[in-house]
């Protein structure tokens, strides 16, 4: 079947501003939520190994039990930036992203099911883990397994709406919508790359734990430093194999994008992996002499650019597989000037305000010895 005939008609509604302001939108705050869920990702992961992998049990269950007071947190934080980037994402790609999402109906749906177990999952670790440790944990394992399974569940969808060739085959496949995009040959790397830059992630959560308590508990943050740094680094090193991986299994035209025949999307490739390995380098040469500033500060400079370059090459591949059937030319566009800059002004305001809780959390400074 033609693609063409099973792809909805663009809304015939205005953009209410420019298209340019959508997208440089769309990669903001998709940044931001992946941050966010980065954290709370890879603090539940690096909570278990802390758990159960730890040689020393009593080191591994306090910082077990640290991660999982804070991880509920992160979950309200994760899915409230993560708002914004899915409606951005629908606003500009809504005839491929709300296809896929019915293609995969019933999946797509438990999202909010799963969601919502895990959660309540992360309090109950919270709150019972300082006298059930070991049913906490469980929990624990289960709260995690279900934010990775919902982010297995988003690959398949944003990989679907990439293919609309695939659309009708699945849709008859199984009309009640139990479908997923298992045969991409992207999706697996894919998914395993969002999975070790969560790990990654994590670890500098660590770090910034680790600084929070420099002073206060100077023994049980040169624990946690060395713990978040190691991490970071392994978790770091597999994602550049994985994204390797990733790259070769990418249609020749797609991959060759990032090999030259994009010049943008190169330049970003190359400061990617250059920064993804300066960074490595800058967290070992951190652990050799214990210095949190460098761990806390350079390094998650760095990684905010290679999230970053990282990010605006995902929204440049996206646009090369919807290239045949996307057109932003056929938008029509209505700038709503009365309402564009004070959205703009409370979108930065509410970015502000997320950096300041974050600070008074105690992840950004080293004053307050968090407990």
């Amino acid at each position: 079947m033609n693609p063409l005939n099973v792809i909805p008609t663009i809304d015939p509604n205005p953009l209410p501003a420019p298209y340019w302001v959508f997208k440089v939108l769309l990669v903001v705050t998709f940044f931001l939520h992946i941050v966010a869920m980065n954290f709370l990702l890879g603090g539940g992961v690096l909570a278990l190994v802390a758990r159960w992998g730890s040689r020393k049990p009593d080191l591994g269950n306090r910082m077990f039990l640290d991660l999982a007071r804070k991880l509920p947190v992160l979950v309200p934080a994760t899915v409230t930036l993560g708002i914004a980037p899915l409606l951005f994402l629908q606003v500009l790609y809504g005839q491929f992203f709300y296809t896929s999402s019915i293609v995969m109906a019933w999946p797509w749906f438990l999202v909010l099911v799963m969601l919502t177990i895990a959660y309540y999952g992360f309090y109950y670790a919270s709150f019972r883990s300082g006298r059930q440790i070991g049913r906490a944990g469980a929990v624990m394992v289960l709260s995690v397994l279900l934010i990775l399974l919902i982010g297995f569940l988003f690959s398949n969808n944003l990989t679907l709406s990439q293919s609309p060739s695939r659309w009708a085959g699945k849709y008859f496949a199984d009309t009640a919508g139990w479908n997923l995009n298992l045969t991409e040959p992207t999706l697996i790397p894919r998914f395993l790359h969002f999975f070790l830059a969560a790990v990654a992630v994590g670890g500098l959560f660590l770090v910034f734990l680790a600084q929070a308590r420099w002073t206060a508990d100077n023994a049980y943050a040169r624990q946690l430093l060395r713990f978040g740094g190691k991490a970071f680094m392994y978790a770091t090193m597999a994602q550049v194999v994985v994204g390797i991986i990733l790259l070769a299994s990418l249609p020749r035209a797609l991959r060759m994008l990032f090999m030259g025949d994009n010049t943008a999307a190169s330049i970003l490739f190359v400061i990617g992996v250059l920064g993804a390995i300066g960074a490595i380098f800058l967290m070992s040469d951190a652990l050799r002499k214990e210095n949190v500033r460098m761990a806390a500060l350079y390094v998650p400079a760095v990684l905010a650019v290679v999230i970053a370059c990282m990010s605006i090459m995902r929204d440049i591949l996206r646009d090369a597989y919807l290239k045949p059937f996307f057109h932003p030319a056929q938008f029509a566009i209505h700038t709503q000037w009365s309402v564009l800059p004070l959205f703009l002004l409370l979108f930065l305001g509410g970015v502000i305000l997320w950096f300041v809780m974050l600070k008074r959390y105690g992840l950004l400074t080293g004053k307050r010895a968090a407990t």
